[in-house]
């Protein structure tokens, strides 16, 4: 049997957790109660523990600010850099991982000092190209932007997902009569569905909260909800940066919906990744 864990170490492991909780939650949960007070009860010192409750500052965001533009722009930009991302992985990952041969090896490393590129050095020849083409404002240069920044991720990801699952699973369903797409579709896919999941959460965080790429080759009514709120906070004004302050806020709801919802399939998928078949 198990020794029990003594009280003591108990109380230092669960009193850890509590404290790392606190100070990793305070600055999200502090920035969502100033968002709702005025700006002058929001950054008052000494701070004032009880204000004045109003929605005053993201009914000037969302309404007057139109930031349901900024929204809608941000979704159409992230569904369609999660889908072709997914979609070129799961049949490039799948590939590699029955590939045997030495070309494999070096499409993967290429793909991994491509993805180890920082994001700011890539930036110039993409400004320049796009807007010497007159395309660098539209939805189709930032999502091919991200989607091939993204790839080179994806398709590692899910190439190790891939390796995991023996390949006497394909066999039995190419000597059941499917071929090898319905095989990969209707026997491979559900079983690694976790790992799908897992992969395109981070290729939706990377296009849900990129700025640098698309301040810098969007504006106007084309910008997304990342550069829309620095905008905002950045502004001289009281009046903008409490809107910033209740855009960011705003912005985080998503994300924290989405780990909420698929959160089993998140740790299926991330315990499925670490199993070496």
């Amino acid at each position: 049997m198990m020794a029990k864990r003594s009280l003591p170490l108990s109380f230092l492991v669960y009193g850890g957790l509590v404290f790392w909780l606190v100070i990793a939650s305070l600055p999200v949960v502090w920035t969502a109660i100033i968002s709702f007070r005025q700006y002058v009860d929001a950054f008052s010192s000494p701070i004032k523990w009880v204000a004045p409750f109003t929605f005053e500052n993201y009914t000037r965001l969302w309404i007057d600010k139109a930031f349901y533009r900024n929204f809608l722009n941000t979704a159409l930009v992230t569904v369609f850099t999660v889908t072709i991302s997914l979609t070129v992985g799961c049949l490039a990952g799948y590939a590699l991982s029955r590939y045997r041969g030495a070309l494999g090896f070096w499409l993967l490393l290429v793909a991994l000092v491509f993805r180890a590129i920082p994001h700011s050095s890539l930036l110039p020849s993409f400004f320049t190209i796009f807007d010497a083409l007159g395309i660098r404002n539209t939805y189709f240069t930032l999502i091919f932007v991200l989607v091939a920044i993204n790839q080179p991720f994806t398709i590692w990801m899910l190439r190790s997902f891939f390796v995991n699952i023996p390949n006497e699973l394909d066999e039995a369903a190419l000597v059941d009569g499917c071929t090898r797409f319905q095989a990969f579709r209707r026997v491979i896919i559900p079983v690694m569905w976790p790992g799908v999941v897992t992969t395109g959460l981070f290729s939706f965080l990377l296009a849900y909260n990129d700025f640098l790429l698309s301040s810098a080759l969007t504006n106007g009514d084309k910008m997304t909800m990342p550069a829309a709120i620095a905008n905002a906070i950045t502004a001289e004004t009281e009046a903008f940066l409490m809107q910033g302050v209740a855009g960011a806020v705003s912005i985080t709801i998503p994300l924290i919906v989405l780990v909420v919802v698929f959160q089993k399939q998140i740790v299926g998928g991330l315990t499925q990744g670490a199993v070496k078949g």
